[in-house]
């Protein structure tokens, strides 16, 4: 039984200024939320660390989550997308080197399923 995907993305060689931009974060998670066709349940929140810090942003959705962290002084940014419901390969590595100015992007996809066995085990 298929009960969702996560992608867990890590890139690296971003601009420093735009991973200490709350509004470049905007701008990235209101991508992800409109090519994905996702549903929050509330605006994202961003908090701001003070320099040399970064920002760690998320945002709930109906079909789970998306948060980030990023690290200006290492040009460094991790996220992670869980979804309860298939969704399309969004374009990690074109999209984070367009926004944020990446220059390596690791994905990883972890496709969540279990059996009803398993499920019904835990009760």
């Amino acid at each position: 039984m298929d009960i969702g995907a996560e992608w867990l993305v890590d890139a690296a060689g971003c601009d420093p200024r735009l991973l200490a931009s709350v509004g470049a974060l905007e701008q990235l998670f209101d991508r992800l939320i409109r090519d994905l066709d996702l549903h929050p349940i509330d605006e994202p929140k961003f908090h701001l660390f003070p320099p040399p810090g970064g920002i760690t942003g998320f945002v709930i959705l109906t079909e789970s989550h998306l948060a980030c962290h990023t690290y200006p002084e290492h040009g460094v940014i991790t996220l992670n997308l869980y979804c309860c419901r298939p969704r399309p390969e969004w374009p990690w590595r074109d999209g984070l080197a367009e926004l944020l100015g990446a220059t390596q992007v690791d994905v990883r996809t972890i496709t969540r399923a279990a059996s009803l066995r398993e499920l019904t085990s835990w009760r």
